[in-house]
């Protein structure tokens, strides 16, 4: 995997994490820490759904590692 597919990977995965705190306890940590409606939670808030939907693409792509072994080990058979 990529750099840019673990980075997209983890703000989405932080992102999951605030909204469970949500669900679960009403308390959203990114506006607790930024500001309610504050312009760096809409911009944490917009990174957060980029990378979500950039995610999306991961679900189509290959599993580049299993790819690499195999080829790994048929040289090495």
């Amino acid at each position: 995997m990529n750099a840019m597919n673990k980075t997209a990977l983890t703000i989405a995965i932080i992102g999951a994490l605030n909204w469970l705190l949500v669900g679960i306890f009403s308390f959203d940590l990114v506006a607790f820490l930024f500001g309610a409606g504050s312009i760096l939670s809409r911009v944490i808030y917009t990174v957060v759904g980029l990378a979500g939907i950039w995610c999306i693409s991961l679900l189509f792509k290959p599993h580049e590692e299993h790819h690499h072994d195999e080829l790994h080990h048929s040289h090495h058979a």
